[in-house]
Parts: structure tokens; C-alpha cells; sequence
């Protein structure tokens, strides 16, 4: 009988409804009360404001930029046709080596040179031949003829070997682009058979572990009071890292020039940029500032734009604070108002919290 009732009593509690789970809302003050289930699903991760100190930054506008020892351009120096090489016109992203050929380039010569071309080799040729001939004789009728005939007509014969042999190529020649580096075709502005004019620009060649990043910027005093060691980075490509080559010495524009060698961190093979590619520099300045260094990923947008940060307040409530941040690297930042000590801050999905309306 009690085992009967047991039975009963889980049947008539499996059959009531489920209680529907504690939904989120957002608060007419603009906090957010999140109960701990969400907060679980989230995944959100808090930890508390500590104040310290960090070097002032600046933000510099730069761009990718083709580091002169470790890329190079492929030119013509003539005009003519362009001609495949032995394994046909390279596409940008493939590696090549140094001294491979890429393309040819068929001197196109108008056809009255190149009729003049082939009747001076035709001409060259018979008198080639009829030089020959007298030395042949002469050397034979040696002794009985002076010296200086024979040695006259074996250097008569020379010279027109010579002659030939320096006009020859020129009927048909072509000449060979090789890749000066070894590295990754950056940029490919060759079809075959196209005609191209001298100096013009048919590919460019690169490193992709050795890049330059040119930054500008309107402060002349800023390029002597940044040390050759000064840590710089690259505003959203973590796997970079920048060292201070040095400042320009003349203005670009009215501005400035600050060159930075990029390099791939430990364990990156190559850099995830592209020549030209606009990218913002973040320079660390000798001044320090106080403040509440924090990930950045703790930094949001309200729905004005402007920056905030959220606090959580209790077990379920969150409340957004507007604050005055600075970046530090690509991962962190620097919180200089709106912070006190102590303060609980959502580092790990405050992203998600902004988004509930």
C-alpha cells in the first residue's frame, strides 16, 4: 500500500506544469537584473577594481608597408610582350624563390629594325666566313707570306666573331624577370601577351614575417621623446608586435613618419597583414597614469556610444557605469574615471549584457 501511494503522489507531480524559468529584465534605471541561471549560460565572469598605475598611450593612424630588405619589385626594363615563364605567370599568394623566373618579356622591335637587324647578322655572317677562308689560306702559305698579313686577317676575323656573336641575341631576344627575393607574390599585374613599356610595374614580392608599419603623426617632439625600445601594437592584431626603428626627418604632408618593424609573436609563422593595409598604432608614451587596468573585452558601447563598463551590484543586478578608458595593447585597457577600488566588473561577456533591451 505505501509503495501504491509513493506511485501516486510522483504521478500527480510529474503531471504539474513546469515552473517557467526567472526571465531577465532591464530596469527602468538601466540596470539589468540577470538571475544566476543566465548568468551560468552567459558565462559571465567578474573580478574586483584594483587601482594602479600604467604608461600613457597614444594612438597613431599608420599603414603596412614593404620593408625595402625583405621585399622587391619585378620591372622591365624594356618594352615588349609578356611572355609566361617555365611554369607559367605566378598568382599573388604564391612563394616563390629567389632567382626564380617569373615571366619573360619578347622585345618588340618594328619591322624595319628588325629587317635591319637581321641583314647586318646575315652580312656579319658572310664576311665571318670569308675572313675564315683568307686565314685558312694564309696559314697555309706560311713563311712565304709576311707575319703581319696573317696576324691582320686572324684579328679581322675575331672582330667579326665578335660583332656576330654580340648582334645575334639582339634578333629575338627576350628578357627574364626573376624574383630578386624569396618570398610571396604581393601583387601580380601581368596577363601574356601583354605589351608593357619600360619601368612599368609587373609584380611586387614580399616577406610575410618582415613587414614595416609607417605611422604619422602632427607632434615633431614625439619622435625624440619615444625611446628605440618604446613598446608599440597593433590596435586589433594581437599577433603582431612593433619595434621603434626611427623618426623621419622631413615632413610628409606636414606630417611626420614614424617607421616600425612589425614581427609575429612566438609560435606565428607569418603576420596576418597585407601591404597598404590602413591600421591604427598604439605607442606607449615615458609619462605613467593612474587608473584601473582591466581586459578589454570588459569595455562596451551604450546606446549613445559611449563607453561604459558594468558593475555588478548584487547576486542578479548589473548596472552600467560610463567611464574614460585608454588602450593599453591589444588586449587591455586602461580605465582612468569612473572607477573607485573594490568595484565588481564584468571582464567576460559584457558584451552579451548590452545587448539585452
Amino acid at each position: 500500500m505505501k509503495a501504491l501511494v509513493l506511485m501516486l503522489a510522483a504521478w500527480m507531480l510529474s503531471t504539474l506544469p513546469a515552473q517557467a524559468a526567472e526571465p531577465v529584465q532591464r530596469l527602468p534605471d538601466g540596470s539589468l537584473q540577470l538571475p544566476i541561471e543566465a548568468q551560468r549560460r552567459l558565462d559571465i565572469r567578474t573580478q574586483l577594481t584594483q587601482p594602479g598605475e600604467a604608461a600613457r598611450t597614444l594612438t597613431l593612424p599608420g599603414r603596412v608597408v614593404m620593408d625595402p630588405n625583405a621585399g622587391g619589385r619585378v620591372q622591365a626594363l624594356a618594352g615588349g610582350r609578356v611572355v609566361p615563364g617555365p611554369q607559367g605567370l605566378p598568382v599573388p599568394g604564391q612563394t616563390v624563390q629567389a632567382g626564380q623566373v617569373l615571366a619573360y618579356v619578347a622585345y618588340g622591335a618594328n619591322p624595319v629594325e628588325a629587317a635591319n637587324q637581321q641583314a647586318q647578322l646575315a652580312e656579319l655572317r658572310s664576311q665571318g666566313s670569308l675572313a675564315a677562308q683568307r686565314v685558312a689560306r694564309l696559314e697555309l702559305l706560311e713563311g712565304t707570306v709576311p707575319r703581319k698579313d696573317i696576324e691582320a686577317a686572324r684579328a679581322e676575323l675575331a672582330s667579326l666573331t665578335a660583332r656576330e656573336q654580340a648582334v645575334a641575341p639582339s634578333v629575338g631576344a627576350r628578357e627574364a624577370l626573376r624574383a630578386p627575393i624569396s618570398g610571396v607574390v604581393a601583387s601580380n599585374h601581368a596577363v601574356a601577351g601583354q605589351v608593357v613599356e619600360p619601368r612599368e610595374l609587373l609584380f611586387e614580392l614580399v616577406d610575410p614575417a618582415r613587414l614595416m608599419v609607417e605611422a604619422s603623426t602632427a607632434d615633431t617632439a614625439l619622435a625624440t621623446s619615444l625611446a628605440p625600445r618604446s613598446p608599440a601594437r597593433l590596435v586589433g592584431v594581437p599577433a603582431a608586435q612593433l619595434q621603434l626603428l626611427g623618426a623621419a626627418r622631413a615632413l610628409r604632408d606636414g606630417l611626420v613618419t614614424l617607421s616600425f618593424r612589425a614581427q609575429p609573436i612566438k609560435g606565428t609563422a607569418s603576420l596576418p597583414l597585407a601591404l597598404g593595409q590602413p591600421v591604427q598604432v598604439l605607442v606607449a608614451l615615458p609619462q605613467r597614469q593612474a587608473g584601473v587596468v582591466l581586459p578589454a573585452a570588459a569595455l562596451t558601447r551604450s546606446p549613445a556610444n559611449e563607453p561604459v563598463i558594468w558593475l555588478k551590484t548584487g547576486a542578479e543586478r548589473f548596472v552600467p557605469q560610463p567611464v574614460q578608458a585608454q588602450p593599453l595593447d591589444a588586449s587591455m585597457v586602461l580605465v582612468t574615471h569612473g572607477l573607485a577600488e573594490s568595484q565588481r566588473v564584468v571582464v567576460q561577456g559584457a558584451a552579451l549584457l548590452s545587448q539585452f533591451r
